[in-house]
């Protein structure tokens, strides 16, 4: 049918008025633009406007060009986020994770955005940020502005997990399952367990609050990953590491926790409300598989002899034992079990349905790999890893561990290793003028660990390490645990689970090789990127080294200037005969400008 013109004066008066608005819409955008381009008011505009726009998804062509100027020096800063982006972990946003399936915590587990849907943009510091309290004062209070989060003080204070007092928080060292305090809550355990004696050195605390367990631990130099979600206290995590206590942000919900099998000498959970016997006992198995043959398992709080929880505690007690768990003791609302050190006397039959993995099921690797249903196998790791059969620390430390068969000539490999990073970092203290040593630096995080002979060669300073194991290099993890070390699996081609400003000093040794894909060497993703994350997880004044070719160095000091860093370039040490160049970083602290606001 064809269309029907209509003389001017027959046309329908409400359809007039429309056309009259779409022109007058139309033209009044082309003035804006026109007024925003042209004039000082568009850059006033733009600059409040700016952060809403780097938050959102923007074009994935424009971002790349972004990137290509920033990488060839021609961009000279990346802007700032907005002001309420202070505490922004990008895989563990509520706002996006909260449209997530509930089943089994999915929702609370780590959920990253594609790399072409992140800002591109430095998180800032709070308003007041100050540089942290240093260790070991950092273990009972610190800056009320550097996180200026109430919530825990004001639920939680009086089981003594922290409060505010004045310009500080401060940590009396409580727990709900002890509000008396971690050091009589240690003791407490050590009636039962070989706290100490240097027979235990890594622990785990799952769910752990501000992680007064594993801060206390260190005394006996028991050195403990504490996790926590993010939840409703939001902060717990951050309060841990603001501390200087090891922590990372991650739930156990639907995969398997980032590390390796036979890891842990000691797990620990109080009041951390995981259901261990819920979906036929899968947590408890997870649990089960980081536990080394020998070690021990400590349950605080429900259901452990808990009013209106008999089921739930007979069933925990059901699996214990479906497992040979030994009942060590029953304290209160406190159970204490110690793994078996083999696996021969696994039952075939069982109210849970329990049975052993396949001999070909990989209990080792643990990088978004789902929950098993059955029991790691102790045969299915080759090497010896057991409490007991392992040296004690410190000499564990140094003692090349039996998996390090991992690799080819592994053994050799591992020493060879250890003596290179006993000379670099000499070189790094005595020549590079970096704090090491000093209490200026405690959090240390090494993203490329291998063995962790980094970590070890710093075994007299007051630091601890969160040694990374990339997920796509050789699974060289279960040797840095066996040596007394902690550390997880991670790509880095995704953000870390942790909040902003949480990490002293970051090293990295083959940057490049972090981004590049190991078959093919094509970049899976680009520096800027993994720059902007290290300045987020990085704490202002703190220090990054880069040790990696001239080329890449190269690349590398130019993105430092985008990113805000003090950066110098240094020879390697004269022993060193690989082709290499160290860049070290300061980051500066900067604050938002009132426009930003």
């Amino acid at each position: 049918m064809g269309q029907l013109n209509l003389p001017t004066s027959k046309r329908n008066p409400r359809h007039w008025q429309l056309l009259d608005i779409v022109s007058a819409v139309f033209f009044g955008f082309v003035f804006l633009f026109f007024l925003l381009v042209f004039t000082p008011l568009g850059d006033s505009l733009a600059a409040s406007g700016r952060q809403a726009l780097l938050l959102s998804t923007s074009d994935p062509r424009q971002r790349h060009r972004l990137i290509a100027l920033i990488e060839s020096g021609l961009q000279q800063t990346i802007e700032s986020c907005p002001a309420d982006a202070v505490d922004h972990m990008p895989c563990e946003d509520p706002r996006r994770n909260s449209q997530l399936s509930r089943e089994m915590n999915y929702y609370r587990e780590r959920h990253c955005p594609l790399q072409e849907g992140t800002p591109l943009c430095l998180i800032p510091p709070p308003e007041g940020y100050k540089i942290p309290v240093q260790w070991p004062e950092s273990l009972h209070k610190i800056w009320h502005d550097n996180m200026p989060h109430n919530k825990i003080a004001d639920r939680k204070g009086h089981q003594g997990w922290m409060k505010r007092e004045g310009q500080y928080f401060i940590f009396p060292g409580g727990g709900t399952m002890f509000p008396d305090g971690a050091v009589q809550y240690i003791e407490k355990l050590g009636q039962h367990i070989p706290i100490s004696g240097d027979l235990l050195r890594t622990a785990l605390d799952m769910g752990c609050g501000v992680a007064s367990f594993g801060g206390y631990l260190l005394a006996e130099d028991i050195l403990t990953v504490s996790f926590a979600p993010r939840d409703s206290h939001k902060s717990q995590i951050q309060f841990a590491l603001e501390r200087g206590i090891p922590a990372f942000v991650a739930m156990l919900g639907t995969r398997r926790l980032p590390f390796p099998a036979f890891s842990f000498d000691l797990v620990h959970c109080s009041r951390c409300l995981i259901p261990f016997t819920a979906y036929n006992a899968t947590y408890f198995i997870e649990v089960d598989r980081l536990l080394r043959p020998g070690g021990y398992l400590v349950i605080s709080g429900p259901p452990v002899q808990w009013p209106k929880q008999d089921k739930e505690w007979a069933d925990l007690q059901a699996v214990a034992r479906a497992l040979c768990y030994e009942l060590i003791a029953v304290d209160g609302n406190t159970v204490i079990w110690r793994k078996p050190a083999g696996d021969s006397c696994f039952p075939n039959q069982n109210e849970f349905g329990l049975e052993l993995c396949d001999e070909s099921d990989d209990s080792i690797y643990a990088w978004y790999t789902k929950l098993k249903k059955c029991v790691s196998r102790r045969s299915s790791v080759k090497g010896e890893y057991a409490v007991g059969m392992i040296p004690k620390w410190p000499q564990r430390l140094t003692v090349a561990p039996s998996r390090a068969i991992v690799l080819k000539s592994g053994i050799d490999v591992f020493d060879a290793d250890t003596r290179r990073w006993v000379r670099r970092v000499a070189f790094y203290k005595n020549s590079l003028n970096l704090k090491l040593g000093t209490l200026a630096v405690r959090n240390i995080m090494d993203m490329n660990a291998f063995f962790g002979g980094f970590a070890a060669a710093l075994k007299s300073d007051p630091v601890w390490v969160m040694n990374v194991v990339p997920a796509q290099k050789p699974s060289t993890l279960p040797v840095i645990f066996d040596r007394g070390l902690i550390g997880v699996y991670h790509d880095w081609c995704e953000p870390f689970s942790t909040y902003p400003r949480t990490y002293d000093l970051i090293h990295v040794a083959g940057i490049e090789s972090l981004i590049k894909d190991q078959d093919s060497s094509k970049s899976r993703c680009n520096l800027v990127d993994l720059m902007v994350e290290i300045d987020r997880i990085l704490r202002p004044g703190g220090t990054v080294v880069v040790r990696d070719t001239p080329e890449v160095i190269e690349k590398v000091a130019r993105i430092t200037h985008a990113v805000r860093w003090t950066a110098t370039i240094h020879d390697k040490e004269t022993e060193s005969h690989a082709r290499e160049k160290i860049l070290v970083a300061t980051k500066t602290l900067w604050k938002l400008s009132s426009s930003s606001h």
